[in-house]
């Protein structure tokens, strides 16, 4: 079936554009997507990194504090023997004027603890020793974030904070000062405060008299001020993440949109086609959809367009016998007594009767073959062995005396062409030609099929051409052949034999495998159809 021959814009996007980084809206989602997740782990590793350099020197401050005091309390609380000096030890902590969130215990070698600084510092009242009580809710849950956020992001994140300071218990801890080393740990204290805490033991000469513990509890004032500060990293990001919701809705869901309101307008019945043309004209794969939607209506506005035509011309053609059976039925009762006109007027009902078989036959298997041509999958044919084998067919017509025979011929010198299609479409092509040049061929005359190659720019052409020896085509005929239910038959051919609708198959064949078909004359005489068929 002959459609228009119209240039369509063909999608950019062809197989290797199906992977995700060859896509510019893929691109844009993976971009925008992770562009607020990135500036939130931007922001997290560099509040790690204050957090991990704070821990750090907190710990190296209370170190060297520590240092100096046991240094004092080794001068001024001990004695000979040697032993702690405990009232000593606690006049030395109350000199020491220690900042408000530091915190100095003396403990014996024994465990036993004979001086507080949070007891004997005159600064102590009652919102400084608060009632003991569990961690708040929102302390658990950022506890347990902190602890998520470690186990996952651990292998990026700086971990200068987890090897300086370790998370012990203060038993542990006494027990190493207790031998003469310096311990430090980080762990949750009796108000469940997030402390830093230092053992150094307080020596005379070189045995431990006693242990001071220094505890810092300001880590988690410096937590909540990092989770402040990471307010505004969040706030960026969120930002972020509405301005790219905000593209992503105008640049693909909008127009997607536009084409669903299209394609339901067409379904409706209140437009013929798509109309989008600003959508059209995008560089990326909304462009190629509105493109491609454009061109299937355009293609199912054809389709039935011609279909509309097809039924059309398909009356017209059987009307044209069934009013000459008619005419001949009614003239011959009236002619009942003249036995030759009445032979004549059976004889034209016959050929009126085989001319609406035939009609009907390929009408039918044109219908048929629109049907077939969507449902058989293409596969890969050897064109030179396929169109040997439908040549093949005719050999036995070589037996009949007088008949129109066909002969092949390779013109491609072995080379191997490979043609994707259907094999039954393609070979009632090839037998709709044989046909119809055996038709115009005089009798004892033989019917050429060569095959060749060719090519159409880069793209390896295979090219089948059917030739005959008859009268030929008229110049101005050389397209309209083509058309459907056309005829032009010599004089002498039988009525009947012929519907119009074997060139129009081919065309309609040729067409839905990529390839075109044409007629022209030979210099010698007779007529020659050609069929292009892109190779693979």
């Amino acid at each position: 079936m002959a459609g228009k021959d119209k240039t369509r814009k063909t999608p950019r996007a062809g197989l290797n554009s199906s992977v995700v980084f060859g896509s510019r809206i893929a691109r844009l989602i993976f971009a925008s997507n992770l562009a607020g997740l990135a500036i939130l782990i931007i922001g997290a590793m560099v509040l790690n990194e204050m957090r991990a350099g704070f821990v750090v020197s907190k710990k190296q401050d209370l170190v060297a504090q520590a240092q100096i005091f046991t240094s004092l309390l080794g001068d001024d609380a001990t004695t000979p023997q040697p032993a702690l000096d405990v009232d000593a030890a606690r006049q030395t902590i109350v000199r020491l004027n220690l900042p408000e969130r530091v915190r100095a215990r003396i403990y014996l070698p024994d465990g036993e603890m004979v001086g507080d600084s949070f007891y004997l510092s005159e600064r102590v009242d009652v919102d400084a020793l608060p009632p003991l009580r569990e961690p708040g809710r929102v302390a658990r849950w950022g506890r347990n974030l902190s602890e998520w956020a470690a186990h996952v992001f651990g292998p990026v994140m700086p971990r200068r904070s987890s090897d300086a300071v370790r998370t012990q218990t203060f038993e542990e801890e006494f027990d190493t000062a207790v031998e003469g080393g310096e311990a430090a740990s980080q762990r949750f204290n009796d108000r469940g405060q997030r402390i830093i805490s230092v053992s150094m033991p307080i020596q005379r000469v070189s045995a431990v008299v006693g242990v001071l513990t220094l505890e810092s509890s300001d880590i988690d004032e410096i937590i909540r001020a990092e989770r402040a500060a990471l307010l505004p990293f969040i706030g960026v990001a969120v930002l972020v993440a509405f301005i790219t919701s905000v593209l992503l809705t105008l640049g693909i869901a909008r127009p997607l949109r536009r084409l669903a309101v299209a394609a339901d307008r067409i379904r409706a019945g209140a437009s013929e086609r798509i109309d989008v043309p600003a959508l059209s004209s995008r560089k990326d794969e909304i462009g190629d959809l509105a493109t491609s939607m454009e061109g299937m209506t355009e293609a199912l506005i054809e389709r039935i367009q011609a279909n509309e035509q097809f039924a059309a011309d398909v009356a017209h053609e059987l009307k044209n016998p069934l009013t000459s059976i008619r005419s001949a039925i009614e003239t011959l009762e009236s002619v009942k007594e003249n036995p030759e006109l009445t032979e004549k007027l059976r004889g034209v009902i016959a050929l009126d009767v085989k001319r609406l078989d035939r009609l009907i036959t390929d009408i039918s298997n044109a219908s048929r073959l629109e049907a077939e041509m969507t449902r058989v999958p293409n596969e890969q044919i050897d064109i030179a062995r396929f169109v040997k084998d439908v040549v093949g067919t005719y050999e036995s017509l070589a037996l009949d005396e007088g008949a129109v025979t066909v002969s092949f011929h390779d013109a491609t010198m072995g080379g191997r062409l490979l043609v994707q299609g259907r094999e039954g479409p393609l070979g009632q092509v090839i037998r709709n030609l044989i046909d119809n040049a055996r038709s115009f061929s005089p009798p004892g005359a033989v019917v050429e099929v060569t095959l060749d190659q060719t090519n159409d720019g880069p793209q390896t052409i295979a090219r089948i051409k059917v030739e005959d020896t008859g009268p030929g085509i008229p110049p101005d005929k050389l397209e309209t052949i083509f058309s459907r239910f056309y005829t032009d038959r010599p004089k002498g051919t039988a009525f009947g034999n012929n519907s119009g609708l074997g060139l129009s198959i081919v065309k309609q064949i040729i067409a839905t495998h990529r390839g075109k078909v044409w007629a022209e004359n030979r210099d010698g005489g007779g007529a020659r159809f050609c069929v292009d068929l892109p190779a693979i």
